[in-house]
């Protein structure tokens, strides 16, 4: 099955299933490039810093030696030799830390140099201390610190700064690494996030335009049947006109016959003249009554056709409604949506900013569709009721007619029985006076059948006139409805 084939539904379905889908890509991508992120900057911290300062930490402890032995060897104070090992121990304790810890290939070189420097300092340093021991003059000693342990000296504070100016490189660089790691970071979310914005209104959009498309076709349908209900109504019209005339003819006829009737009474004499003349106005009677039967068949025929109309406008009615709630189930989530958008962007700080602005402007756009979508309820609902309404007047002009239908059968057979009255007038003229009268009483009830049946007439074409002002208003509304769907489109 291809996507054109898709119900709206499942549209909506595999929009949904692949905007979650992506915020999943977007949130595994974002958790994997922090980790790197913060693992990066965890290394420029518990690593890079943690070297420097143990080169700090290394120059001072040699600084605090040497200020110790200088101290001995100026005042001759034990303590300060007591000093001076314990200065030494932690010299030697921070730089075999860093010969364990060394990451860089040209560190564990420096740091033997040193260690190798240190040793042969603090023999330097033991030669001079011992002549301060024995007690040879202070100037002596002095020359022999001077000749000996400045020039070790010397060279293990240069490569002690070597060292720290290399560790300082280093952090540098890893902090700058660090930067580039964060900054990529940012840009790959960033990226994704337009993506899945363009994404999700190029999604929105295909949505948009199903949808118009399904609603445009559901009101080309409800004008095409508006239309053909006009039709019918004009046709219903006419033919109430028609028999509107026919039913006067026919009173015409019965007042005629009911004054013939009367003069039979009144003359005997003019039995049979009189007979003769029943007799033809039995037969035109019956006629008439044929031809106002053939209308009321027509007119029954035409009733039925609006019904059918009706009731199919009535479910295309429904069928736009259904779509409208799915419309509606579309604007409630994608509003959802907008929000959980609004939400994630907000958490993302300022490169979730525009990502912001594009969630807020989704959000409005299902607001405007869901207004949308009331105003196109609300013009479905006088549909619904001018359709209902409709109806009702199609039933009543249905058993008008029928009820029509029926008089015209009892009319049919009163003037069987003025013909059978005829014959027995010609061979019993004793019975003449008889027959009249049965004759006129027959004719009255013909009359007052025939005033039934224009009644009807009337209010079938009274219901004609109704159903034809309802086909107008519903080509007026299906009109206004698809202007709402498409402007563009009707005309």
């Amino acid at each position: 099955m291809t996507v054109r084939r898709w119900t709206f539904g499942r549209r909506i379905a595999a929009a949904f299933a692949v905007m979650v889908a992506l915020t999943v890509v977007v949130g595994v991508i974002s958790v994997v490039a922090l980790d790197r992120v913060v693992a990066s900057k965890d290394r420029v911290i518990n690593v890079n810093s943690r070297v420097l300062i143990d080169a700090q930490t290394l120059s001072a402890d040699f600084e605090a030696k040497s200020s110790d032995a200088r101290g001995y060897l100026l005042t001759g104070d034990k303590s300060y030799l007591a000093q001076m090992t314990s200065e030494l121990q932690a010299f030697q304790s921070t730089l075999a830390s860093m010969e364990r810890n060394a990451g860089a290939a040209n560190e564990l070189p420096l740091l033997t140099s040193i260690g190798q420097e240190s040793n042969a300092h603090q023999q330097a340093l033991d030669g001079v201390i011992a002549l301060r021991e024995r007690g040879v003059a202070i100037a002596t000693v002095a020359k022999a610190y001077t000749a000996q342990v400045n020039p070790v000296r010397a060279k293990l504070v240069a490569d002690i700064s070597a060292l720290s100016a290399s560790e300082n490189r280093l952090l540098a660089k890893a902090q700058q690494s660090s930067t580039n790691s964060a900054s990529a970071a940012v840009g790959i979310i960033v990226a994704i996030a337009i993506i899945t914005a363009l994404i999700a209104t190029a999604l929105g959009f295909a949505l948009a335009r199903a949808l118009r498309r399904q609603i445009g076709k559901a009101v080309a349908e409800v004008n095409s049947s508006s239309v053909e209900l006009q039709a019918t109504a004009n046709q219903q019209a006419t033919s109430a006109r028609e028999q509107s005339t026919a039913m006067n003819e026919i009173s015409t006829t019965i007042s005629e016959l009911l004054a013939t009737s009367r003069q039979i009474a009144e003359s005997a004499q003019r039995v049979a003249q009189i007979a003769g003349q029943t007799a033809n106005a039995g037969r035109s009677g019956e006629q008439t009554i044929a031809k106002a039967q053939a209308y009321i068949t027509d007119v029954r025929r035409q009733v039925d056709v609006i019904v059918d109309h009706m009731l199919a406008l009535g479910d295309k009615s429904q069928q736009i409604g259904g779509v409208l709630d799915i419309v509606t189930e579309l604007a409630e989530q994608t509003n959802i949506l907008a929000i959980n958008s609004t939400i994630e962007a907000a958490g993302a700080g300022e490169a979730g900013k525009r990502f912001a602005v594009v969630a807020d402007e989704i959000r409005k756009l299902a607001d405007r569709v869901a207004g949308s979508t009331k105003e196109i309820r609300g013009l479905i609902d006088v549909v619904r009721s001018a359709v209902n309404t409709t109806v009702m007047a199609t039933e009543i002009g249905s058993k008008a007619v029928d009820a029509g239908n029926e008089q015209f059968a009892n009319v049919a057979s009163a003037f069987g029985e003025i013909a059978d009255l005829v014959d027995t007038t010609n061979e019993a003229a004793r019975e003449i006076e008889l027959s009249t009268k049965q004759q006129s009483t027959a004719v009255e009830q013909v009359n007052a059948a025939i005033s039934d049946v224009a009644q009807s007439t009337n209010e079938t074409e009274v219901g004609s006139r109704q159903t034809f002002e309802t086909a107008s208003q519903l080509t007026t509304l299906s009109r206004e409805l698809g202007l709402l769907v498409e402007p563009q489109a009707v005309v």
